[in-house]
């Protein structure tokens, strides 16, 4: 793409956007979200090209933060995102969404992946925007930018797909399925709190490499049972540590994930596929499947130790990859 010198300074702070969600607006399920509104933040200069970016479902509309703003936690994508970065705040303007429903959630919602990409269709509608050139997406990121390709096909020139494929693998929605179980017993038993670490712990098995934990825990039993081995007590401490999300937002957003499906065939955009051998959770060959049948795409090997974490570890190799599917 041919680049212009933009004449509005970039705001590098972000600026969030609100879009009113209209009254007969429902979920796929026929539910009606009790959240009236859509938010965002937008970055970078006014008049530039519109990128959309969405990462995991824990990844909120903080994409990038400066060191001098007043922020609570860093951007979800620093390193990726930002001025001079590969996702230029300098260059690109770009669209950080915050995933519906909003926290705390009064009720668990079967909302669907297309029902995301509708609601960020509000936002850019509320912006004026009628094309973006690129939405850059991964793990439940990406899989709402195919959604949104599929549905608005004309409304996007490209997509970014890094670790995404067209449906939901049946071993993924297996282990999911547990943690929605966890997550239910817990608050069946007035233990949410225990509920959510658990179903962490068993999701961090999911995120990582077989090859990573090997590297890391491969050390000796403790001393009686019942005591944690080390990567127990890793995993133990991880899901503790976890508070970003209420039960019936993750049974929402879990679901949402395994009742994920795209048609290929309707998506116009080119992509630019990133599959992770490693990855637990989007298996490489599903990956490969989808290429084959998207009308035009380019196939990116990513190795990683750090399976379907490597969007968020890999800083490097996925700067490289958005900075290819950007040129």
């Amino acid at each position: 793409m041919n680049m212009q010198t933009f004449l509005s300074a970039p705001d590098l702070d972000g600026t969030d956007i609100t879009a009113l969600i209209p009254d007969d607006f429902r979920l796929q399920s026929g539910q009606k979200l009790e959240q009236t509104d859509v938010v965002a933040r937008l970055y970078g200069p006014a008049n530039a090209p519109v990128v959309v970016a969405a990462g995991g479902i824990s990844a909120g509309r903080v994409l990038f933060a400066k060191e001098d703003a007043t922020a609570a936690a860093p951007g979800w994508w620093e390193g990726v995102a930002g001025p001079n970065e590969a996702l230029d705040l300098n260059v690109w303007r770009v669209l950080s969404i915050e995933f519906a429903p909003r926290l705390p959630a009064s009720q668990i919602y079967t909302i669907s992946t297309h029902d995301q990409a509708r609601l960020v269709k509000l936002l850019l509608d509320h912006l004026g925007v009628e094309r973006i050139y690129n939405f850059v997406g991964a793990s439940y990121g990406a899989m709402i930018a195919l959604a949104f390709a599929e549905l608005y096909p004309d409304a996007v020139e490209r997509l970014c797909i890094i670790s995404a494929a067209h449906r939901a693998h049946p071993m993924a929605t297996a282990f999911r399925g547990l943690q929605r179980r966890l997550l239910l017993f817990g608050k069946a038993t007035g233990r949410d709190a225990e509920g959510i670490s658990l179903a962490r712990q068993l999701a961090m098995t999911t995120y990582r490499s077989d090859a990573e934990f090997a590297e890391r825990f491969d050390g000796p039993p403790p001393e009686l049972a019942g005591e944690n081995y080390t990567v127990c007590g890793y995993l133990r401490a991880r899901g503790d540590a976890y508070s970003a999300t209420d039960v019936n937002r993750w049974i929402s957003m879990s679901d949402s994930l395994d009742r994920h499906r795209v048609d290929p065939a309707k998506i116009k955009a080119k992509v630019y596929l990133a599959a992770v051998p490693t990855d637990r959770l989007v298996p490489y060959d599903d990956m490969k499947m989808l290429h084959g049948a998207l009308a035009d795409s380019v196939f990116i090997d990513f190795p990683s130790l750090y399976g379907h974490d490597a969007f968020l570890k890999e800083i490097p190799a996925v700067s490289d990859i958005v900075r290819m599917s950007l040129s």
